[in-house]
């Protein structure tokens, strides 16, 4: 089951580049990190997509390889919930999933539709969740951006503030998308991540690394575990810090 995402109550006006950038570095400072989980308590990851026509092969791959968080973060270890846009004004969320076959489920009764990108709905939605429980992360796959900046930049900068770090996958090597990507994530101390339908062993690992590092943060990278320590590597040294 989804729920619509319908814009509701009055939007504050988003954040000016200038106002992004003067509260970023108060926000890394008194935003605290959060802990690892621990005594049956489950990370918490968002993983939102563009479902929009051209996405179709990229969310089929995704549903294959999605898996590999559930697989890096262990039994209990981690919830899921599906966040995806597609047509003229269908933005939805799923419920929280513990374990890949019910996220798998839930992935499978959605096609891609011919639409437009809707990433400011999607960062304000995880703000929203975050608000209400502890989410340790956002990973977005897509490949275009259609939205004002400042939006996006005001989507980010309150996630930055609840310490929400946005881990965002391009596919594709628009060099646009790679700019607006990429400030989304160093604002939000995440990362800009390839996604490249030709390279499943990668993203597969490089799920497996966010999975490790929502769950125990950049100190995965000193904990033996299930990631792959490249794949690791990589994410921790694209991390923006905090």
């Amino acid at each position: 089951m989804t729920r619509d995402l319908r814009p509701g109550g009055s939007a504050r006006p988003p954040a000016t580049s200038a106002e992004v950038e003067g509260f970023l570095a108060e926000a890394r400072r008194s935003v605290p990190a959060r802990p690892a989980a621990s005594g049956g308590a489950a990370a918490r990851l968002i993983l939102a997509m563009d479902a929009t026509q051209s996405r179709q092969p990229g969310w089929d791959l995704a549903q294959g390889l999605q898996g590999e968080m559930f697989r890096v973060a262990g039994d209990g270890g981690l919830t899921v919930q599906l966040v995806y846009y597609r047509g003229i004004d269908e933005c939805r969320a799923s419920r929280w999933a513990g374990d890949a076959l019910a996220l798998a489920r839930v992935m499978s009764r959605i096609d891609c539709r011919a639409g437009r990108t809707q990433l400011a709905r999607v960062l304000v939605h995880a703000v929203a969740e975050a608000r209400a429980v502890p989410v340790r992360g956002l990973i977005f796959v897509g490949d275009a951006v259609e939205e004002p900046m400042a939006a996006l930049e005001a989507g980010a900068a309150d996630l930055a503030m609840l310490g929400v770090r946005a881990f965002m996958f391009q596919e594709g090597r628009n060099p646009e998308v790679a700019a607006a990507f990429g400030h989304i994530a160093r604002i939000t101390g995440g990362a800009l991540l390839p996604f490249d339908p030709a390279a499943p062993d990668r993203l597969r690992a490089l799920l497996g690394a966010v999975a490790a590092v929502a769950t125990h943060g950049p100190a995965a990278l000193d904990r033996p575990g299930r990631a792959d320590p490249a794949a690791l590597r990589l994410l921790v040294g694209r991390m923006g810090g905090r």
